[in-house]
């Protein structure tokens, strides 16, 4: 039987796990992994024991939340305005110049905006993850979905540290009200911290 990616299957897969991790340490598969038979099931267990239980070990007691920040864009570029005097200033020689402003300056311009909006999106993600490190167990930065995001990241939390990690999160965010937005999502299974190669290995002549 092969279970589609529909919206109602993958919520049922993501319920069962969410219902087994509640008192067991859960070592994440995506979504579609299904085994022929039972046999199936024992000969990859015993192909990847060590591994596993290697893994198990060291997720023991850990769970993952994930951290998406988004940015007010054309605020922040309306405060490096105010900053800059080199973007302020070659503002104005364009505006003043008007339908004779050259090509050039206007490259220059946008290579300025972009080169300090890179540099303050960087300041903004080292902010987080500093003000997040001391809860964490480990971070992993994913690549950002969009223009809006600046930071797409995944910590691995202690459970027991999970009300201080949500606590911290809810602080950090509020020193940039209006600014940047948070998105935190969890507790889910280590997806992003666990990398076992799931290969089932069939003799000749098995189907």
């Amino acid at each position: 039987m092969v279970y589609d990616p529909t919206r109602e299957n993958v919520f049922a897969h993501e319920q069962v796990n969410e219902t087994v991790m509640r008192e067991f340490t859960v070592l994440p598969m995506a979504f579609g992994v299904l085994f022929r038979t039972e046999d199936d099931i024992i000969e990859l267990m015993r192909g990847t024991y060590d591994a596993l239980r290697d893994v198990l070990a060291k997720m023991e007691g850990k769970v993952e939340f994930g951290l998406k920040v988004n940015w007010d864009r054309e605020r922040v570029m309306s405060e490096l305005e105010q900053e800059s005097e080199e973007i302020r200033n070659l503002k104005e020689q364009i505006t003043s110049r008007g339908a004779g402003s050259t090509y050039f300056a206007r490259m220059q311009l946008g290579r300025l905006i972009e080169a300090a909006l890179t540099e303050r999106a960087d300041a903004y993600v080292r902010e987080v993850y500093s003000g997040l490190r001391d809860t964490a167990v480990a971070s992993r930065a994913n690549k950002p979905i969009g223009d809006k995001m600046i930071m797409n990241a995944a910590f691995l939390i202690e459970r027991e540290r999970e009300a201080e990690f949500d606590s911290k999160v809810k602080e950090i965010a509020s020193n940039y009200e209006g600014k940047l937005f948070f998105k935190y999502t969890g507790p889910w299974p280590p997806y992003n911290f666990v990398h076992i190669r799931l290969k089932l290995e069939r003799g000749e002549g098995t189907a």
